[in-house]
Parts: structure tokens; C-alpha cells; sequence
């Protein structure tokens, strides 16, 4: 059975997103690059549409990460949940833009077994997520129920959720 940490993180999270980031990247090159084995689709979506797209995932995939890097600190009163920014859009902004950072590289090149290995990679990553919320129900009770009832988990509302 594995145990819950202090810091609510799952005990290898860390090493899983590492693991398979190194995987993805090693079967996206590869079936990109060397082998071509799923990229037919590539020629039918110019490079010139593709790219911009990509990029833009990025910036929005850094901006993520940047703005929900608060999470590690703690305030002056205390530890406390966050809910403010991006939180106020979506649970887990930090996962959402590394996967937003996977769709970007599938969508380069139109890799379709890259695709296939980023469901994988989803369910990892819902996977520890799911582990981060028990563990923050746990410690927060209602107030984490109430915003997990009013946040999504992982597709933004347009519209953030009135403050409390």
C-alpha cells in the first residue's frame, strides 16, 4: 500500500512524469524523425499551421505552470488552500500544461503513436491527481469538497468561479 506523504504529492509521481516524458519523447522522435511509422496524417495539415498551433500551447503550457507555481509557497499565516488564480479556472493547472505541452508536440508533427502514448500519459497524470485530491479532502475537508464541487479538474471554465 503506499502511504501519503506530507506534502500530499504521490511518493513516485515525480519519477512516473519523469519516466514517461523521457518515453513520449524518445517514441515521438523516433516515430517522427527516423521511422515515420504513424505520421501520414502530417501532409494532409500543413507545417505552416501546425507549428503556430504548437506554439501557442506552449506559451499557454508555460503560463500554466508559471502562475500555479505558488502552490509551493506558503504564506505568512500559514499553510492554506489556494483558489486564486488559474486555481479559480481549473484544479490542477500545473498537470494541464505539461499535457497541454505533450499535445503540442503530437500536433507538430501528427505523430499518431505519440497520441496513442499521451492517453497513457493522461491516465497517469489523472491518476496522481486523483491521489493529490483525497489527500487535500483529507487535510482541507468541506472547504477542498466545495471548490472541487465548483472547479473542474481538468478543462478550464471560461468563466472563473465566483471568490468566496
Amino acid at each position: 500500500m503506499i502511504q501519503h506523504d506530507r506534502s500530499g504529492e504521490h511518493p513516485r509521481g515525480d519519477l512516473g512524469q519523469l519516466v514517461l516524458l523521457v518515453l513520449f519523447l524518445a517514441l515521438w522522435a523516433l516515430d517522427s524523425f527516423v521511422f515515420g511509422f504513424s505520421t501520414a496524417l502530417a501532409g494532409a495539415v500543413p507545417l505552416f499551421v501546425r507549428l503556430p498551433i504548437a506554439a501557442v500551447l506552449i506559451v499557454i503550457a508555460g503560463t500554466l505552470a508559471q502562475k500555479a507555481h505558488v502552490v509551493f509557497h506558503i504564506p505568512a499565516g500559514g499553510p492554506r488552500l489556494m483558489t486564486g488564480g488559474v486555481f479559480r479556472f481549473v484544479r490542477h493547472p500545473m498537470y494541464l500544461g505539461a499535457l497541454l505541452s505533450y499535445v503540442a508536440f503530437v500536433l507538430a508533427t501528427l505523430s499518431l503513436l505519440s497520441l496513442a502514448f499521451l492517453a497513457v500519459v493522461f491516465l497517469f497524470y489523472n491518476f496522481i491527481a486523483s491521489f493529490e485530491e483525497r489527500s487535500l479532502a483529507a487535510r482541507c475537508g468541506r472547504e477542498y469538497l466545495d471548490y472541487k464541487a465548483s472547479v473542474p479538474k481538468w478543462l478550464p471554465r471560461l468563466r472563473p468561479r465566483p471568490r468566496s
